[in-house]
This record gives structure tokens, C-alpha cells and sequence, in this order.
């Protein structure tokens, strides 16, 4: 990978697969944070969304939390259930990029929006290839330094069902809207939306030209996911309920996604993860 001093880049065979944009410029009301695009297939077609006119805060891949003990890393407003609505409060935090501790490893530090240190995060990034497909390796480690409990949530433990978002989170381009889902056990379809399974896979097509693209996502965990209103996956922290995170301790988090031309089939998936 070249480091450009402010992005990782990543290229296969001549095709620039992988941008990590780790010191983004970002107003704070997105929360400002590092993120992935765009991520093309080895074939070179787009499979990241970025800044939708619907959610300005999703930026492609990327590692956050919708609520993190009243604090927002996500972007935007903040589910506040007696409003039974999104608000605009003054608490949307920023992850910060520290310094590269080894090519792929990386120091991060997570601030609230009023300037207290709650996290420190090291984070690896990894990228193989394979014949049709590549792969983005993603773990982490977040611990808590604020000093008491942290409280990682979503919307849904807010009190909005079927909104738990929270880590790590792909949005998908416009073209992918509509799109099939299928995971692991012979599960499938939108019904997934807070369903536990160890892989989920996202199978969409793309405009101008006549092809389909697969992203597999890898990981035991309850997902989010969208077809409608746009494409979106997430292996979520705390879909419906809560984890404390105590001081000093750490959440160790990892999953890998394959990025493959084509529409693949459940019987292909399962032999890859095979």
C-alpha cells in the first residue's frame, strides 16, 4: 500500500482498489473520522456510496458508533426517544488518526464534540488478493480511557426498532438500491435486519456498464442491513442491546471483506469461506 501522508492507497493489477482516507476534512456534525473509498472490484467498478444528498455522514466503509454513552461518532442527529425523532444535539464526536505504529497499524483516538478523551484504538488494515475477488482485513482494539463505563448503543436501544447501527458500516452506491442478500445458514433477503449469522454478502449491479458485483462481509454478529431505501450492511456492536465497556478495558473487533466481480451464488460464497 503507498501512503500519500494523509490516504492508503491499494492497487491490484494496475486497478486502484482501496483509498483510506485516515485525515479526512469533515465538518464536525459528521463526525469526523478516517473511511474507506472509494473500493472498486479487481474489474475496477465502484462498490462505495459516498456523502449520499440522504446521510452526508456516509462515507463508504467505515468504523464508528451511533451512540456511545450519549455521544454521537456516527454523524448527524441522535435518536432521542422521547422526541420519537432525530435530533441535532451538540455531541457528534470526531476519531482522530495519531501516527502509523507499522505499515497497516494504526494509532487512532477517539474525542467527544466538547474535547474529552474517551478512547484510544489501534487499528490494523490488510488487503489480499485472489483470483476474482480481493479482501480488506479490518480489526481493532478500543479501549476505554475516560475513566468509568462506557455504554455502546444504537438508535434501537434508544428505542427505534430495526435501527441498530452501530461500527463498522458500508454504504453502498445508489446503483446497488434494490440489490440481494444472502448469509450464511441459508438465510437471505432484507428479513436479515437483526439476525445473527457469520458471514452476510450483498450482491448488486452497477450503472453504465453491464455488470454485478458481490461484497461478502465476515464475522459472527447481529446485522444491519438495507436493500431499501439504498444499500447498506453492518455487523452491528449493539444492535438491541447495550455493552459496557468498563475502564481499560477493550473491545477487540474483526471482520474481512471480499470485494468480488460478478453475482455470485450462495454455493460459490460458501465454498470462499469454506
Amino acid at each position: 500500500m503507498k501512503d500519500t501522508g494523509t490516504e492508503l492507497v491499494a492497487e491490484l493489477g494496475g486497478v486502484e482498489v482501496m483509498r483510506y482516507v485516515y485525515r479526512p476534512d469533515m465538518p464536525q456534525y459528521e463526525s469526523p473520522k478516517p473511511y474507506f473509498h472509494p473500493l472498486r472490484t479487481l474489474s475496477g467498478d465502484l462498490v462505495t456510496g459516498y456523502r449520499p444528498h440522504d446521510h452526508r455522514w456516509h462515507k463508504g466503509l467505515q468504523m464508528t458508533a451511533s451512540w456511545l454513552s450519549g455521544q454521537n461518532f456516527w454523524g448527524g442527529g441522535s435518536y432521542v426517544h422521547a422526541e420519537r425523532a432525530y435530533v441535532d444535539l451538540p455531541n457528534n464526536g470526531a476519531i482522530r488518526h495519531e501516527e502509523w505504529l507499522s505499515p497497516g497499524v494504526e494509532r487512532l483516538t477517539w474525542w467527544t464534540q466538547e474535547g474529552e478523551h474517551w478512547i484510544d484504538e489501534t487499528r490494523t488494515i490488510a488487503v489480499v488478493e485472489g483470483e476474482g475477488w480481493w479482501r480488506l482485513d479490518f480489526a481493532t482494539t478500543l479501549r476505554n480511557v475516560r475513566g468509568e463505563d462506557l455504554m455502546f448503543g444504537s438508535p434501537t436501544t434508544n428505542g427505534r426498532p430495526m435501527a441498530g447501527y452501530s461500527g463498522l458500516f458500508w454504504r453502498g452506491p445508489r446503483s446497488f438500491t434494490g440489490g440481494e442478500v444472502l448469509a450464511s445458514d441459508g438465510g437471505g433477503g432484507p428479513e436479515m435486519m437483526g439476525r445473527t449469522a457469520s458471514w452476510l454478502a450483498f450482491v448488486g449491479q452497477h450503472d453504465e456498464v453491464d455488470r454485478s458485483s458481490t461484497l461478502v462481509f465476515t464475522g459472527e454478529a447481529t446485522w444491519f442491513v438495507r436493500t431499501e431505501p439504498f444499500a447498506a450492511v453492518n455487523p452491528s456492536i449493539a444492535f438491541s442491546e447495550e455493552v459496557r465497556l468498563a475502564p481499560g478495558d477493550t473491545l477487540d473487533l474483526a471482520h474481512s471483506l471480499v470485494v468480488a466481480d460478478g453475482a455470485w451464488d450462495r454455493e460459490r460464497i460458501t465454498a470462499l469461506m469454506a
